[in-house]
């Protein structure tokens, strides 16, 4: 029997309009989008609307996702939305496309 490999991912949700970015680090990206957008947990998103996911990346190890997540949130708003706008210009949901 082989073992599966498992993915981790790090992601950055926006609310509607824009002004609120969340970034974050999950192993299941469906299931916790999800979670974001039904409010399901009380937390800084579903204070702030935070619904949109508009940037992701997979990683194979934990910790590098971990790393990677924690580069991010230590940079400039500026650097953010430059990284998610790169990929996503329009900072378009990209929920609906990983269903």
């Amino acid at each position: 029997m082989t073992k599966q490999s498992k993915s981790y991912y790090i992601y950055a949700m926006m609310s509607a309009s824009n002004q609120v970015i969340y970034f974050g680090v999950t192993n299941n990206l469906i299931r916790r989008v999800y979670e974001h957008r039904n409010k399901i947990i009380k937390s800084f998103t579903s204070k702030y609307n935070v619904v949109k996911l508009v940037y992701f990346e997979e990683f194979k190890d934990v910790l590098s996702a971990i790393s990677r997540e924690k580069q991010i949130k230590g940079g400039s708003r500026k650097r953010k939305i430059d990284l998610i706008g790169t990929n996503n210009p329009d900072f378009n949901d990209l929920y609906e496309d990983l269903l």
